[in-house]
């Protein structure tokens, strides 16, 4: 049982933890805010919310998965979801390339529906906490080539 608690506890570490570690790292600045963004742009309070309770649900996931299939197509999904949305801020943040930051969120957001689809019915509560994942992560996409376009 302890072990189970400990998976947990990691999982929640490395995802809230390194959404953290990227977050504080990352001056959004004058540069995201003389950008041409969408009307349907969220208020800047939204966006640590919103990912503080997503990282929270992606973690869980992450942690089921590894508990009942480690080796598995998901678990290797899994990691690579965790990589390509570490990668989007600094790609669209840091270097302030939003189409190329367009490509990393795209291979995400196939990533997650990937995790979704693999894992629906071995593990249908995993597979259900990603979907908040999906759907911000779609929403972000459109924010992400609108302001692609737009600048």
């Amino acid at each position: 049982m302890m072990s189970t608690w400990i998976t947990y506890g990691l999982f929640l570490l490395v995802t809230l933890g390194g959404g953290l570690l990227i977050g504080s790292q990352t001056d959004t600045g004058t540069w995201y805010q003389s950008l041409n963004k969408p009307s349907f742009t969220p208020p800047n309070w939204l966006f640590p919310v919103a990912w503080t309770i997503l990282y929270v649900l992606v973690g869980i996931a992450g942690a089921r998965t590894f508990l009942r299939a480690p080796t598995s197509a998901a678990m290797g999904i899994w990691v690579v979801q965790l990589l390509l949305n570490f990668a989007w801020t600094p790609v669209f943040f840091m270097a302030h390339r939003p189409s190329q930051a367009l490509i990393v969120i795209g291979l995400l957001l196939i990533s997650i529906l990937a995790f979704i689809i693999l894992r629906w019915t071995p593990d249908r509560i995993a597979a259900i906490l990603f979907l908040p994942y999906a759907v911000w992560v779609a929403y972000a996409t459109a924010l992400n080539a609108t302001i692609a376009v737009n600048n």
